[in-house]
């Protein structure tokens, strides 16, 4: 896990920090303290999040111990370029739910001179990697991968197990619909 070293924080450049793991990992409470943070250091900070994600909030992204902060909901990653204003820090929450168009506009913020912090699903249920997180891996700065703890066993977890039965990749829930799981406990619920 790369942390912040104060030697090594960029200076005059933007930067990408991508925060991943499975669900119920700390991931947007991790988002959420990075984005305060900046706030009371005066940046001025812009949030999205996904217009398919309204567990909670439509206008807020909110961890599932419910600290929240307001946010933009958007349809198109793209979208992102005309909304951020004179923004110099940008809060992306759920990414795994944007196209790849993401990484283009994650780039292009950052070479524009934006501190970028994105936060999404590594894997999807089945365990494969979800898009686009896996490409903003490799262009981030700055790489958190969190874990959470197996519901099963106590070992620590990093997979997203499904409870209920779909074959869609993307079911938004809670959960009602997931757990965290490690290597050991996860398993590929079967097609009906």
């Amino acid at each position: 896990m790369n942390q912040f070293v104060p030697h090594l924080t960029p200076r005059d450049t933007g930067w990408i920090e991508v925060i991943t793991g499975c669900m119920f990992s700390g991931k947007t409470e991790e988002l959420i303290r990075r984005l305060k943070r900046a706030q009371i250091a005066k940046q001025s900070v812009k949030i999205f999040k996904p217009v398919i994600d309204v567990r909670y909030s439509k206008d807020e992204i909110v961890s599932h111990n419910e600290q929240s902060l307001p946010s933009v909901l958007i349809e198109d990653a793209k979208k992102i370029l005309s909304e951020i204003g004179e923004a110099q820090v940008i809060g992306i929450d759920e990414a795994q739910f944007f196209s790849n168009d993401l990484i283009d506009v994650c780039n292009r913020l950052a070479d524009e001179g934006k501190r970028v912090i994105v936060a999404g699903l590594d894997q999807d249920y089945t365990g494969k990697p979800f898009e686009p997180i896996p490409q903003l891996l490799s262009v981030a700065e700055y790489i958190t991968k969190t874990l959470a703890i197996c519901v099963e066993c106590g070992n620590p977890a990093d997979r997203t197990q499904r409870k209920i039965h779909s074959s869609e990749r993307v079911l938004v829930g809670a959960a009602d619909s997931y757990e965290a799981r490690c290597r050991k406990c996860h398993y590929i619920p079967e097609e009906e």
